[in-house]
């Protein structure tokens, strides 16, 4: 208790002038999720308070971040128009995936899975990252224009067929479920049929229309109609917070650029009575638990999205435990990854019961706070208190800001968040790989892949897709490396020191096999060549095994059929300085004693030869 309070008056400034930041940041990152603005105010409130409390790393500072928010964006608007647009019958099952996230995330750090998060190739999180800023900078396209695909009456009318197909087949499904014959009498359908009003059907083709100008791709492809509709209004607002922004890091960084041009910008567009667009309403007094996730929790509605949750809590563990390596280096000290996860875990479940979008621990906000003099963790308690302070006190006065100002934060949020480095390094990185006649960087490939399907098809599974291809491709080089240093060569041409006096006699009838490395199901095709390179006179194999740190199952079965193959050529084997691992692998399956009895092991090179010597006639 007395460490929390050692640094008061620098945590106190540290955490204030990060809520500061936090704020057009959680407003922005809210009105994107497709949640509004106080779901992004109510997750940096909670997630900053508990992560900080319960987490593993003194100085960060979490909430909404872009990547997590990219993917709650998707998340919800799935679930939405699965609930027939409606976002009132939605919400409970958005906020249970949420708080599963949430509490997926407790269980990874209590299970000590915190370390391991390191281990994801840079190639997977370089391709996600630029995705990230490629999809925030798409969906806010439309918004920064002032166009809304719900509120376009002619784009909308275009789904009126496809709202109407919708409609029946509900009714259809209903009927079903009741048990009502519908082939046979359709005198049901018809009355329901005529109950449905043009209001309803309107309601359905906005929510088809919303769907279908949804994320990167629907966004882009929307953007012409835009462009026929632009509101000049709404885009001059959006520029002219990205100009600020920009123009004011020139000037200085002490105050935050985007707060800056948050409060100019609306207060021009309040000031001189300009006809724009506010976000929703922020309703005033303290946030309330949405207790409908927990009276109206269904086991069928949730388990469709599983691992969704799960790849969103996993998200947010990478995204905070690398802000945490940041938070390390310039404070020189050293967090505690699987508490840190656990304090997020717990900040993301209580955000999620009081309505809050997910977050993680944010870079720049983490900066920001150890710049200004933040040590403990009491600063990222005091950043969330801030929040709460300005969500009781200035609601409706952050009721008033325009649509647009966000998106243009959102945009330069967008640019900020694309990792310039590894898009750099593209043309230096070597090309390992061939297709046809052309050659490639393996690690590339992961990367456009990676960022391609998360922009255009499913963040979820580009992730995925990613670490698998990534961990293909690494086996595919081990196993090659493993196998070109393992190759089967006669003895005169590759001995080992303790070899060179061996029996010239010998030779012919001795074949000497080394092993570097281990011996897996990458390497397996080759080592199953060695029966076919053994020469027609040699009717013993000596196997040297000191350098086969590790066998797999594959490599223990690969090993069981050459052993059975040498047999039936009456080829007898030797062991030598067979390794622990490799041959508790043998004994499991009884290669050792069966193929190899004991007294065709030896732990020296020289003891065997001593063997060959008194068993073979020259």
């Amino acid at each position: 208790m007395n460490k929390l309070f050692s640094n008061i008056k620098g945590d106190a400034f540290g955490g204030i002038t990060a809520g500061i930041v936090a704020l057009p940041l959680a407003l922005a990152f809210g009105v994107s999720s497709g949640l509004g603005p106080t779901a992004g105010l109510y997750g940096a409130i909670f997630i900053s308070f508990f992560a900080s409390l319960f987490g593993g790393t003194n100085t960060q500072i979490s909430g909404p971040t872009a990547p997590m928010t990219a993917v709650s964006m998707v998340i919800i608007a799935g679930i939405i128009a699965a609930n027939d647009g409606d976002v009132n019958k939605a919400l409970p099952i958005i906020l249970t995936v949420f708080l599963l996230a949430g509490l997926m995330q407790i269980g990874l750090g209590a299970l000590g899975l915190g370390k391991y998060i390191r281990y994801i190739p840079y190639p997977v999180v370089s391709g996600f990252m630029t995705a990230i800023g490629v999809i925030i900078l798409a969906t806010q396209i439309l918004p920064s224009l002032g166009y809304y695909p719900k509120e376009d009456i002619e784009f909308v009318n275009q789904f009126k067929p496809q709202a109407e197909e919708l409609i029946l087949e509900n009714i259809l499904k209903e009927e079903a479920g009741e048990g009502i014959l519908v082939l046979e009498n359709f005198k049901e359908t018809i009355s329901r049929a005529e109950l449905i009003t043009q209001e309803d059907i309107l309601k359905e083709s906005q929510t088809l229309a919303a769907k279908d100008a949804s994320g990167a791709f629907g966004a882009l492809k929307a953007v012409p109609r835009a462009l026929q509709n632009i509101i000049w209004l709404e885009l001059i607002l959006a520029l002219g917070t990205i100009f600020i922004i920009y123009g004011f890091k020139r000037i200085t960084k002490a105050v935050p650029s985007t707060l800056v041009a948050l409060i100019i910008m609306s207060g021009i567009a309040v000031g001189f009575g300009l006809n724009y667009r506010p976000i929703e309403e922020i309703p005033s007094g303290l946030p309330i638990p949405n207790l409908e996730i927990f009276t109206q929790f269904s086991l069928a509605s949730i388990t469709p999205y599983i691992f969704t949750a799960l790849t969103l809590s996993l998200l947010g563990a990478i995204d905070s435990l690398l802000t945490s390596v940041v938070a390390d280096n310039m404070t020189k000290t050293k967090h505690k990854p699987n508490k840190e996860l656990v304090g997020q875990g717990i900040g993301n479940s209580i955000a999620a019961v009081f309505g809050g979008i997910p977050g993680a621990g944010a870079t720049i906000r983490t900066v920001v706070n150890i710049t200004s003099g933040g040590k403990t963790k009491l600063s990222g308690m005091i950043s969330g208190l801030m929040l709460l302070i300005i969500l009781l006190g200035l609601g409706p006065v952050a009721s008033k800001i325009p649509a647009a100002v966000l998106a243009g934060i959102l945009i330069t949020v967008g640019i900020g968040v694309m990792d310039y480095k590894g898009l750099k390094a593209i043309p230096s990185l070597p090309k390992d790989m061939k297709i046809g006649p052309l050659k490639f960087s393996s690690e590339v490939i992961v990367m456009i892949i990676v960022l391609l399907l998360s922009t255009f098809w499913n963040l979820v599974y580009a992730v995925g897709i990613g670490l698998v291809i990534a961990s293909l491709m690494f086996m595919k080089k081990i196993g090659d490396l493993s196998a070109e240093r393992s190759d089967v060569k006669p003895i005169k041409e590759e001995a080992w020191d303790d070899e060179i006096g061996f029996p010239e006699q010998l030779k012919e009838k001795v074949f000497i096999k080394h092993i570097k490395g281990p011996l897996f199901f990458g390497n397996t095709s080759n080592f199953q060549q060695l029966t076919a390179q053994i020469p027609s006179t040699a009717s013993h194999v000596i196997m040297r095994l000191d350098r086969m740190q590790y066998m797999d199952q594959s490599g223990l079965y690969a090993m069981e059929d050459m052993l059975q193959d040498l047999k039936k050529q009456n080829i007898e084997v030797l062991f030598v300085d067979i390794l622990n691992q490799p041959r508790y692998m043998m004994e499991r399956i009884d290669i050792i004693p069966d193929f190899i009895p004991e007294e065709h092991i030896f732990s020296t090179f020289k003891e065997c030869t001593m063997w060959i010597k008194e068993n073979l006639k020259s």
